[in-house]
C-alpha cells in the first residue's frame, strides 16, 4: 500500500483535533479516542491500567479452560489471573506459544545467538493507536499499554514509500508503465509528502486522498461520542455488501451529506487507475489480493488507525540497547505442568509480547503465570495437548476432551467456563462441540464459524549480507505486480546482529497460492531469487543483480495456509459476510452466561490480521467472566460503561 503518507493520515488527523480542541464530547468516561477499532468504542487501557487490573473474582475456583497458547489465550490467562481467577489450564495443541506471532530466532541453527536479526514470519508491523507526534507507547491501546509495561523496544516499520526507507522501487507492466523502456521507478519520500513517480500512480494517490481524508474527517468527528455508534451502523448498512474492488471503481461524490451518513462514494478510479492500485495500494503493500473481501474490512482499516505509524519491535530492550531478557531467557527449552518439553522464551521480536505474557510477573502477585502454574499447581500450562471436543453436560459444566500428542492415551476433564482462542475451523474439523442447545449456540452463529474465510499468506524471508545498505542502486523496498508483490530489506536499530534481513516476497489469497504447485521450500527460493535478479537486471536504471546479498541457504518459507494448527494467516469476510464477523465478536456477550463458552480474539474478530483484537477479546473475556460470577470491576467501570457490538439483522 506505499501511495504514501496517506495512510497516516489518521494519526494526524487525530493531533489536529486536539491542538484545535474540537475532539467530540466522550459518550462516557470510558469512551475510547480516535484512533481506534470501529466497533467497541472502549478505553480498554484504562482499565486494565489500574491496580488490580480489570476486577476482582467473587469465585477464585471457578474452573476455567483456555484453548490455545496464541496471544489471545496468553493475556486471557494473566488478567484473568491477575483478577483473582486461580484454577486456569491452558491447552496448546503445538510445542511452542505464540500462535501466528511467529518470530524465527533460531535462524541457521543459531539457538540463543543473535548472528542473524529475527524473522518475523506472522505479524511483523504493528499499530499502537498514537496520535502523530506521540510516543507509540502513550497510544490508546492495549498494545501500548502491554509493549510499555514489558518494556519492549521498538522503531518505526519501513513501509513502502514511507519516509523510514532510502527509497521504494515500483515495477510495474514489466517496467514500462511510465517509460519506453523498462524502468524501476524509484519513489523518494522523505518528507512524507512526497507523490509516488508517474502519471498514473499520481491519479491513483490523488484520488485515494480525497476518499481518505473525506471519510476520515467525518469519522474522527464522531468517534467516541453518542453520535459515533450510529454513524458506524449507517457506515456499515451502506457498505456490508459492497466488494473491496466495487469499492475501488464506485463513483466518487462530492461531498459528504448528514442526510445519508452512511455513504462516503468511492474512490472512482479506472480501470487502468485500479489495475495499478492493485499492484500498490495506498500505504503498506499490495492489496488487490483484497479485492474480493467486503470493503469494510480495508476502509476500517485505513480509516481507524491500524495502517498509522506502524511500529517493528526488537524484543526487550533497555534505552541504550543492552538487551534485557527475562525469566528463563538463558533456556532453550522449558517444561510444561505434564512435564512436556516446549520451546524457552527468546524476548526477542514481536513474539516478545507472548514471552512476556507467560513469564513476566504480574505486579499484583510478584509471580508470573507460568510460574504460579509450576509453583503451586491450581492451574496448569499443557503444551503439546490438543482438544479434540467439547461436551456441554447436563451438569452445566463443558467437558473438555483432549490428547497429550507426546505421549499418553486422551483424557476428559469438566470446566466451568471454556475459552476458545484457536481459529474457527478447529471448531468444525477437529474439536467439535455437542451438547449446545440453540439458547446456547445459535444457528447463525454456528453458520459464522463454519463459514468463516481464513485468508492464506506466504512469506519469504533470508538473512541479508549488511553491505546491501551501503549500495545505492537498488532500494530498500519494492513492489511489483509480479508474483513476488511485495518485498522489504530492513535492520534492527538495536541488537548488533551481523545479518539484517529480507522478506523477499509477501503475498495473500490466491496470490500466495501460486506458490502451491511448488512443493520444495528451496525451489520456492530459488525462483523468487531468480524473478528478483531478472526485473532488477531488465530496469535500465538499475542492472545490477540482488542475489550476491542474499543468504538463500538460511531462508524460511512460511505457507500459513498449510500451517496444521492454523490453516490461515487470518480471519476475513467477503461482501455479505460481515454480520457472521461481528456475530462471532459479540458471541461473549451475548450467549455465554447461557453456555459457559467464550469466544475470543482475532479469530472472531472483524479486524482480522492484526494484534489488537487478541488483546481485547482476551479482556473482553475476562470482563464476562467476572459478570458471570458476581464479581466486581475496579476503577468505577461497570457494563453500563461498555458498549455492545452492532450487529446488522
Amino acid at each position: 500500500m506505499p501511495f504514501g503518507s496517506s495512510h497516516e493520515y489518521p494519526a494526524h488527523r487525530a493531533a489536529h483535533l486536539a491542538r484545535a480542541l474540537a475532539n467530540p464530547v466522550p459518550a462516557s468516561a470510558w469512551s475510547a479516542r480516535y484512533p481506534n477499532p470501529a466497533d467497541i468504542c472502549f478505553n480498554y487501557r484504562k482499565l486494565l491500567d489500574q491496580p488490580g487490573g480489570i476486577g476482582n473474582a467473587a469465585n477464585p475456583n471457578l474452573k476455567i479452560a483456555i484453548v490455545g497458547a496464541g496471544m489471545t489465550g496468553l493475556s486471557a490467562a494473566r488478567e484473568a489471573y491477575r483478577s483473582g481467577f486461580r484454577n486456569i489450564t491452558v491447552f496448546e495443541a503445538s510445542s511452542t506459544i505464540g500462535g501466528r506471532h511467529r518470530t524465527v530466532t533460531n535462524v541457521a541453527g543459531q539457538g540463543l545467538g543473535t548472528e542473524y536479526c529475527p524473522l518475523e514470519m506472522g505479524a511483523m508491523r504493528m499499530p499502537l493507536f498514537n496520535v502523530a507526534g506521540e510516543d507509540p507507547k502513550d497510544g490508546m491501546s492495549l498494545l501500548a499499554y502491554y509493549a510499555t509495561i514489558f518494556c519492549l523496544s521498538h522503531e518505526y516499520f519501513p513501509n513502502p514509500g514511507s519516509k523510514w526507507v532510502n527509497g521504494t522501487g515500483v515495477y510495474l507492466q514489466e517496467g514500462v508503465l511510465d517509460s519506453k523502456e523498462p524502468t524501476l521507478s524509484i519513489w523518494k519520500n522523505f518528507d512524507g509528502e512526497t507523490p509516488p513517480p508517474g502519471s498514473l500512480p499520481k491519479s491513483v494517490y490523488d484520488k485515494w486522498n480525497v476518499f481518505a481524508k473525506r471519510m476520515t474527517d467525518v469519522v474522527s468527528s464522531h468517534y467516541g461520542s453518542v453520535e459515533w455508534e450510529p454513524l458506524w451502523a449507517a457506515i456499515v448498512k451502506f457498505y456490508e455488501r459492497v466488494a473491496f474492488r466495487d469499492l475501488v471503481q464506485m463513483p466518487a461524490i462530492a461531498k459528504w451529506s448528514e442526510n445519508d451518513p452512511g455513504n462516503f462514494g468511492g474512490m472512482g478510479l479506472t480501470q487502468a487507475e485500479s489495475d495499478v492500485f492493485y499492484s500498490i495500494g495506498f500505504g503498506d503493500g499490495s492489496w488487490g489480493a483484497f479485492y474480493d473481501l467486503c470493503a469494510l474490512w480495508p476502509m476500517r482499516i485505513a480509516m481507524m488507525g491500524y495502517a498509522s505509524q506502524l511500529q517493528l519491535f526488537h524484543g526487550r530492550y533497555m534505552s541504550d540497547g543492552t538487551f534485557n531478557p527475562g525469566p528463563y531467557g538463558d533456556k532453550l527449552t522449558l517444561k510444561d505442568s505434564a512435564g512436556n518439553t516446549f520451546d524457552g522464551p527468546k524476548y526477542r521480536g514481536i513474539r516478545c509480547l507472548d514471552d512476556c505474557m507467560l513469564f513476566l510477573p504480574v505486579p499484583e502477585t510478584q509471580q508470573s503465570f507460568y510460574d504460579f502454574c509450576m509453583q503451586e499447581k491450581t492451574s496448569r500450562l499443557l503444551m503439546s495437548h490438543s482438544v479434540v471436543g467439547l461436551d456441554k453436560q447436563p451438569s452445566g459444566q463443558i467437558r473438555v476432551r483432549y490428547q497429550n500428542t507426546q505421549a499418553g492415551p486422551g483424557t476428559e476433564e469438566d470446566f466451568d467456563a471454556v475459552l476458545v482462542t484457536v481459529p474457527s475451523w478447529i471448531m468444525e474439523l477437529t474439536m467439535p462441540l455437542t451438547g449446545f442447545t440453540k439458547e446456547m449456540m445459535p444457528t447463525e452463529v454456528t453458520r459464522a464459524y463454519k463459514r468463516a474465510h481464513w485468508g492464506p499468506s506466504v512469506k519469504v524471508f533470508a538473512p541479508l549480507k549488511p553491505e546491501f545498505f551501503d549500495q545505492n542502486k537498488i532500494p530498500q523496498i519494492l513492489v511489483t505486480d509480479t508474483f513476488l508483490h511485495d518485498v522489504y530489506a530492513y535492520k534492527y536499530g538495536v541488537g548488533d546482529y551481523k545479518f539484517p534481513c529480507i522478506c523477499m516476497s509477501y503475498t495473500w489469497e490466491d496470490d500466495s497460492e501460486k506458490f502451491a504447485s511448488m512443493r520444495d521450500d528451496a525451489a520456492v527460493v530459488d525462483k523468487i531469487v531468480d524473478e528478483l535478479d531478472r526485473l532488477l537486471m531488465r530496469s535500465t536504471n538499475v542492472q545490477e543483480r540482488i542475489s550476491p546479498y542474499i543468504l538463500k541457504e538460511h531462508s524460511v518459507v512460511q505457507r500459513w495456509s498449510e500451517d496444521g494448527y492454523a490453516k490461515g494467516c487470518a480471519h476475513f469476510y467477503r461482501s455479505g459476510g460481515y454480520a457472521d464477523a461481528v456475530r462471532l465478536t459479540s458471541y461473549t456477550s451475548r450467549y455465554s452466561a447461557k453456555s459457559g463458552l467464550y469466544l475470543a480474539g482475532e479469530a472472531y474478530s472483524p479486524d482480522g490480521g492484526w494484534t489488537e483484537p487478541c488483546f481485547r477479546g482476551a479482556a473482553d473475556t475476562v470482563i464476562h467472566l467476572l459478570k458471570n460470577t458476581g464479581s466486581t470491576y475496579n476503577g468505577g467501570f461497570t457494563l453500563a460503561d461498555y458498549p455492545q457490538v452492532y450487529v446488522p439483522e
